[in-house]
């Protein structure tokens, strides 16, 4: 292994604070600095003090003031050295294995994927290793390794439980550790998607934030204060029992009706398969029902409705500012858009408020992205849960 992983010193839950919030929300000045963790100026410069000379933070020119001009610290803002290290994330699927590089503030500076040819824990440990190996001749300061996977993830380490994978209490991220010499975040991969987003993406600053996917499954992270509520129950497959329409379609997953039986994609197909005989992609699919079709269009218009109703259950009980709906099913909202509206407005209050829902287009680097932030998290910071 030719990485060499970067290293700060540990940090005290106060160099903690200070850091997260120069991290999410800088460059700041020391005065905007102690008026948002309300912090003297003497135990401001106390706490930052450590953070500079370990090369984690940096003072840098106020924005826009002339260099002859700039005088003393107050003017000085303090940012993150955000080359100071390098994060790989890995973001597991059934049949690929997506990784980035990113910088300290998640900025991907690198992708490389693989084929997923066996699901072996350890040829999967191998494969990620020999990714690692090859990222490392062009980022040779990695500071660690965060890994997604679609299921139930113990103490940031051990796999429980994957369908995807077939996997039950494997422990990931000890063999990917082994193999690299790097420590390593396994995670679940909706759990750091929220993250991600949290910290430095459509959900930064919110106090009340929600990220729904739609896919290969149904994901739900909710954040309030702040911050991701974690649970037992992660990714336990909620969707097949949140049941939408009692009546509705009986899939090989998922109770009759339920989220997952209406709305993922392996339930799509299988619907319009089943109607008609025919196997299509999502992406055919989706172009079929704009088209017209008939069985098309109803599965489509079917799974819309699904989702505009989980859109306004969410907002009905979570209250949240924001609803990200992400995933790589996201392209119904090109075909149904007006039909999750319509829905969304039948299950809301006549008086509330408009839902604030962002559709992240993207791919499965974001969830990479998502494992490289836990890494950022828990290796850098020592956050234990964020």
């Amino acid at each position: 292994m030719t990485a060499v992983a970067a290293s700060w010193l540990p940090l005290s839950t106060g160099e903690r604070s200070v850091a997260i919030e120069v991290l999410v929300h800088g460059p700041l000045s020391r005065t905007e600095l102690a008026r948002r963790l309300d912090l003297s100026a003497g135990s401001l410069t106390r706490l930052t003090k450590p953070l500079i000379e370990s090369g984690l933070l940096i003072e840098v020119p106020e924005a826009g003031t002339p260099a002859e001009v700039r005088q003393g610290r107050p003017s000085q803002p303090l940012d993150v050295v955000a080359e100071s290290g390098s994060f790989l994330g890995f973001k597991i699927t059934e049949d690929m294995v997506y990784g980035v590089v990113t910088t300290l503030r998640s900025d991907i500076v690198a992708r490389h994927d693989r084929p997923l040819t066996s699901h072996d824990p350890a040829e999967v440990a191998d494969l990620l290793a020999e990714m690692t190996d090859e990222l490392a001749r062009e980022h040779p300061r990695l500071a660690g390794i965060g890994i997604g996977v679609g299921g139930l993830v113990h103490e940031r380490a051990v796999v429980g439980e994957s369908p995807f994978l077939h996997w039950r209490n494997v422990p990931l991220g000890e063999l990917v550790e082994e193999r690299t010499g790097l420590p390593v975040v396994v995670e679940n991969d909706v759990a750091a998607l929220v993250e991600a987003e949290t910290w430095f993406g459509a959900g930064r600053g919110l106090d009340r934030f929600v990220v729904l996917t739609i896919g290969a499954g149904i994901g739900y992270g909710l954040v309030l204060g702040g911050r991701r509520v974690p649970c037992a129950e992660e990714d336990r497959g909620f969707g097949r029992h949140w049941i939408i329409d009692p009546n509705g379609p009986l899939t090989p997953e998922g109770a009759r009706g339920s989220a997952v039986s209406l709305l993922a994609i392996p339930s799509i197909r299988y619907q319009v398969r089943a109607a008609t005989g025919r196997d299509h992609s999502y992406e055919e699919i989706l172009a079929l029902a704009a088209a017209g079709e008939p069985m098309p269009a109803r599965v489509v218009d079917e799974a819309g409705r699904a989702l505009g109703v989980l859109v306004a259950q969410i907002a009905n009980f979570a209250m949240p500012q924001k609803i990200l709906l992400a995933g790589e099913g996201v392209g119904l909202m090109d075909v149904a858009a007006r039909t999750v509206e319509d829905t969304v407005r039948a299950h809301r209050h006549p008086l509330a408020a408009p839902i604030d829902l962002e559709t992240k287009i993207s791919d499965f680097h974001d969830w990479a992205r998502g494992a490289a932030v836990l890494a950022i998290q828990v290796l850098v910071l020592g956050v234990a849960h964020v």
